[in-house]
């Protein structure tokens, strides 16, 4: 019987990654481990591995049966050489993106009492409050105080841009960001007055 194939740590991706994050980290390893372009002997044998791993996740009603069957058992349920099984449905919390089957969520994100990894809010609230991540139950503006960081990181990545304006107003107060205005007077142009 072959043995059973986790599809997420073969293409090095977390379970919980978009579609075109797999995608991505696809093509890369492709690129770095196709026999072509490679002379190494065991190239072939990790290609064959990672297509298979692509065959299981690579659309959206695979991974969907994929995920299915991770969640309902211990072990992942396609092999090598084997179909996925047909897509169910697999209830998931859009406020975060993960699934709330099986191990859907990383309980190292998840304080045993249900709040963040880190821990309850230092009081003082100010702004928005999230509902996701290690600081979940904390405002923006707590976040700021203990770790701008955090702030620039959410500044970056898609889920945060529902609170942009809270963000760009945290870091400009933080001395993070420059406004549009002082950087446009700071600049010497070629056609600007001097």
């Amino acid at each position: 019987m072959p043995e059973p194939l986790d599809a997420y740590k073969i293409l090095q991706v977390d379970p919980e990654a978009d579609d075109e994050v797999i995608q991505a980290a696809y093509r890369r390893l492709a690129r770095k481990y196709h026999p072509d372009l490679t002379s190494d002997a065991e190239a072939s044998a990790r290609m064959a591995t990672l297509n298979a791993a692509w065959a299981l996740i690579g659309r959206p009603a695979a991974r969907a049966a994929y995920d299915q069957g991770r969640a309902t058992s211990a072990t992942p349920s396609a092999t090598v050489g084997q179909a996925p099984r047909q897509p169910e449905t697999v209830s998931r919390d859009w406020t975060s993106g993960r699934s709330t089957q099986g191990r859907g969520f990383d309980p190292s994100m998840r304080a045993a009492d249900g709040l963040g990894a880190a821990g309850p809010a230092p009081g003082r609230p100010s702004g928005s409050v999230l509902n996701f991540g290690r600081y979940s139950g904390w405002s923006l503006g707590e976040i700021a105080r203990h770790d701008i960081e955090y702030i620039e990181w959410l500044d970056r990545m898609p889920i945060g841009r529902t609170y942009r304006e809270e963000i760009d107003a945290l870091l400009r107060t933080s001395g993070r960001r420059r406004s549009a205005d002082a950087e446009s007077t700071n600049r010497r142009g070629l056609f600007r007055r001097r």
